[in-house]
This record gives C-alpha cells, sequence and structure tokens, in this order.
C-alpha cells in the first residue's frame, strides 16, 4: 500500500528508509539514518532523530521525541541507534534518547505501551509487553525486563533493573532493583506482595504461583537474611525455571534488591 507523508513533514536527503503503508504527519521532521518499517503510523509534530529504527506497525502520537541526543556529557556524537520494537505504542510527548558507547543503543522492546510524558534516557533496555505509565521518568541505563508494569510519575535511578512481570506503584521513587514476580510499593520502595493478579492473567498456574510465594517469604518475610534465604531456597524449594529465575536476578543484582 502507498504511503501518507503530509506535505510539510521533513525528511532528510539521505539514509532514510520507509517502508510501506507508513503514515507520517503534518510537520514531523525524521533526520537522517533512519529506518522506519512496514505500517508505522507517526503523527504530527513528531520528531525522530538520527539513528532510529522503528520496527513494524509502531504507532508514535504527537510530540514525541524517539532517538534524541542523549543527556550524557560524554556523549559525542558517535552513532548510536534507538530501536522501538513492532507493536509498541509510544504516546504524546514521549521523549526517548539514543544510546552512547556504554550500549550503543536504547531499546523499546515488542508490544510496548509507553505512556505520555515519560522519559526513556539512554542506553536503557525496555523488554517487551513493558507498560510505563505517564511520567515514568527514568535515568541512563536502567532494564526493565518483560511485562513489567511501572506506574505514574515513578523516577527510576540509573543501572537499576526491574524483573519481570513486577508491578510498582506510582509515584515511589525506584532506587534499588526489583525482584521479578512482585509488587512494589511505599517509601522507601519495599516488596509488598507477588503480582498475583498479573500472573494468573499470564497463564502461571496457582502451583507456580504458590512456589514463588514460597520463596519471597523466605526473603522477605522470614527472620533470615539475604544471603540465608538464597541457601534456603536452594535446598528446600524445587528449583523450577521461575525459583531459578529469582536466584539469579538476586546473585547478578549490581544494586542490590528492594
Amino acid at each position: 500500500m502507498a504511503n501518507n507523508i503530509h506535505p510539510t513533514a521533513i525528511l532528510a536527503d539521505k539514509d532514510v528508509q520507509i517502508g510501506d503503508n507508513v503514515t507520517i504527519g503534518p510537520y514531523t521532521i525524521v533526520e537522517e539514518n533512519v529506518e522506519i518499517g512496514d505500517g508505522v503510523d507517526i503523527a504530527s509534530h513528531v520528531q525522530i532523530g538520527r539513528g532510529a529504527r522503528i520496527h513494524k506497525n509502531a504507532r508514535i502520537f504527537i510530540g514525541a521525541v524517539v532517538s534524541g541526543r542523549p543527556q550524557d556529557l560524554k556523549y559525542d556524537g558517535e552513532d548510536t541507534v534507538t530501536v522501538i520494537g513492532e507493536n509498541s505504542t509510544i504516546r504524546e510527548y514521549v521523549t526517548i534518547h539514543r544510546g552512547t558507547e556504554d550500549k550503543w543503543q536504547t531499546t523499546i522492546g515488542k508490544n510496548c505501551l509507553i505512556m505520555a510524558y515519560t522519559h526513556v534516557a539512554h542506553d536503557c533496555d525496555i523488554g517487551d509487553h513493558v507498560i510505563l505509565s505517564n511520567a515514568c521518568n527514568m535515568a541512563g541505563h536502567v532494564t526493565i525486563q518483560e511485562y513489567a508494569i511501572i506506574g505514574g510519575m515513578v523516577p527510576i535511578h540509573q543501572f537499576v533493573t526491574i524483573g519481570r512481570h513486577s508491578f510498582i506503584g506510582g509515584g515511589f521513587r525506584v532506587s534499588k532493583d526489583v525482584p521479578p514476580y512482585i509488587r512494589a510499593s511505599n517509601s522507601p520502595l519495599s516488596y509488598n506482595g507477588l503480582n498475583a493478579v498479573g500472573l494468573r492473567r499470564r497463564g502461571f498456574t496457582s502451583e507456580t504461583v504458590a512456589q514463588i510465594k514460597e520463596a519471597y517469604n523466605l526473603i522477605y518475610r522470614s527472620k533470615l537474611n539475604v544471603s540465608q534465604a538464597v541457601l534456603s531456597i536452594k535446598q528446600d524449594l524445587p528449583q523450577t525455571e521461575e525459583i531459578e529465575y529469582i536466584l539469579e536476578f538476586i546473585e547478578n543484582s549490581a544494586r542490590g534488591i528492594i
């Protein structure tokens, strides 16, 4: 199908690749070294910066900035990229900055929803099916794993990792790593049970949810410290995929868990 590019849109003269059935709205600017896949819908007044790689059927709403220059004083114009996964939605006035020489890219996975006024800084890695609610703001080098949901107006410290299938309540600051499958809230941010509703919706069995809960009871509800709890989990619980992943997450945590 033919593309629908408004005559007031400004496209760079070179290194712009546009797929089929693409819509680009009025006054949108597309810089050089950009790839736009089939079926992408870009609204008006959007800035698509250098290095953007926008995969098929993504939707970008009015006023968003995708692949802007990093807010990192060490960045010196290196050729880095921003990847927007297929079927992802970038809502109004979101800002997403391209990578630096640390990771060379900022990544938004497939089927993500990035709500209005959110900021995704340089070198962040957002997994598939993630939801970032309105005005969520993250520093550089943040990792958010698949199916995590972040509430509105949440600030996230640089280098934090947020585990898969977790849920963070709105307005709470994230300064340490958030383990997978849990619900987190309060100030300072702390464990508030499992993300049980999310896990059931995604097909986790009652037995699996019970095993995950038992593991976190040892970590957060017993009198054991984290090292002792990890040892008890290894010795006393079935080593399912989910349990092994919890242990791997804790052992690999650079900032420490909440």
